[in-house]
């Protein structure tokens, strides 16, 4: 048996990837489960009378984590750039688990009034202080341990995890709900995914901490070439690189949290669909989007990652009204369809952007850099998507003004970037020694 046991150098070189998708997978598993079950998070933490009023509260509340995102990603960012990246995701796996694990234990309004939604908001609060630190610092510990040729595909592998993640708490919520009553999950049932999340993350944990650091990182420690200042030196020697972040980080938010965020409560509440159903339809189209986004990150490692963003981007413009058009329709089969239009659209997308925002930067400064684009990007037009969606649809009547807005923003991203260098080249060029794994990484 030992015989048949691959190298310790094919081991190790997979560790990493493991280390990085798991955390992001546990992370984006507490954002998930919120989005999912907003209509009765809605009726337990706010006063009752309004139930519009309650459901923005609620979704308003969702996108309070993304307020403290880019201190977050400052705050993380520079830890990552001064102390290493397997420090950070360990510290941001644990914040993420206890704060969410504590979601599924608080009172509700008719306990405890007011003090309810202020408890919960703190807690999001909490979880978006970890989110900022989560993706930047789990897809640059994969970028920098990647193999040459591989970076694009093993990031897109650690961001599939976050859709990964949504279709598992998808799942729960599901089976939850098949073992309960309405009244039952509406009492008690809503808290059950939230605790899960205690052991998830620590699972995660110990993953991660069997990892070893990044060889970019070690090498540049090595040779005395950290920054003290790693954001200050980001802002001042990379404007342009924070803005390509920002803007690329921005689209894919968008687009992102529609599908996560937006759509299981626009199903439920504008199309009419069961709750059942609407999970159901939105499960099978972040499957197509894991697959796409991974399908794509081999595409990008191959005709680099300038033509994917071009390419995804358009897709997400021309495919956006459409996709709104026919989740509306009322049918299931509809819901899939215009969804799987944005799955698709987004996973060519991120085929490209997600490892352009971190190549653009250099280690010595990535962390910190990429994690102030993309929080930003996140915090702007990520946190507000399922409030915004709603709000326009309220406002104007119309079901597909949520898709004319991610056409205006893929739009605008294209111009936004279509000066973006191609980090292709760059990164099969930049090749360092890890002794250790004996191979060499890009």
């Amino acid at each position: 048996m030992i015989r048949n046991r691959p190298p310790a150098a094919a081991r190790g070189t997979r560790r990493p990837l493991a280390g990085a998708a798991v955390g992001t997978l546990v992370e984006f598993y507490d954002f998930a489960i919120y989005a999912l079950v907003v209509p009765v998070i809605a009726t337990a933490f706010f006063p009752p009378g309004d139930a519009s009023a309650a459901l923005l509260a609620s979704l308003a509340t969702y996108g309070v984590a993304f307020v403290v995102r880019p201190l977050g990603g400052i705050v993380f960012g520079r830890l990552g750039d001064r102390v290493g990246r397997r420090r950070v995701l360990a510290i941001v796996l644990t914040l993420i688990g206890l704060s969410t694990a504590a979601i599924g234990v608080l009172p509700t309004f008719d306990q405890v009034g007011l003090l309810a939604p202020l408890l919960l908001v703190l807690l999001r609060l909490l979880q978006g202080l970890s989110a900022g630190g989560e993706v930047t610092g789990a897809t640059s510990f994969a970028l920098e341990h990647a193999p040459p040729g591989r970076r694009a595909f093993w990031i897109t592998v650690v961001i599939a995890m976050s859709a990964v993640s949504s279709v598992i708490g998808l799942l729960v919520v599901l089976g939850i709900n098949a073992m309960t009553t309405d009244a039952q999950f509406e009492s008690w049932g809503w808290r059950i995914p939230f605790l899960i999340a205690l052991p998830l993350s620590l699972v995660g944990l110990y993953i991660r901490m069997r990892t070893e650091e990044s060889p970019e990182f070690e090498r540049v420690a090595r040779d005395r070439e950290l920054s003290d200042t790693p954001l200050r030196d980001a802002v001042r020697d990379h404007r342009a690189a924070v803005w390509y972040s920002f803007v690329l980080s921005a689209t894919s938010a968008l687009a992102f949290y529609y599908l996560v965020g937006y759509f299981p409560t626009f199903l439920q509440l504008t199309a009419g669909l069961s709750r059942v159903d609407a999970l159901t339809a939105n499960g099978l189209a972040l499957v197509v989007f894991i697959v796409a986004i991974c399908a794509a990150g081999t595409v990008g490692d191959r005709i680099g990652r300038r033509t994917m963003i071009r390419i995804g981007a358009a897709l997400l413009a021309l495919a956006a009204v459409p996709a709104f058009l026919l989740a509306s329709s009322g049918s299931i089969g509809g819901a899939i369809a215009g969804q799987v239009l944005v799955a698709l659209s987004l996973g060519v997308f991120g085929g490209g952007s997600y490892t352009a925002l971190l190549e653009v930067f250099p280690t010595r400064t990535r962390l910190s850099g990429a994690s102030l684009g993309y929080n930003l990007g996140y915090a702007v037009l990520g946190g507000t998507a399922p409030l915004l969606a709603a709000a326009l649809v309220s406002a104007t009547g119309m079901v597909t003004a949520p898709g004319f807005y991610l056409a205006a923003v893929a739009l605008l991203g294209i111009v936004g970037v279509w000066r973006i260098p191609e980090t292709l080249a760059r990164a099969e060029r930049h090749v360092v020694s890890t002794p250790a794994a004996g191979r060499t990484t890009a």
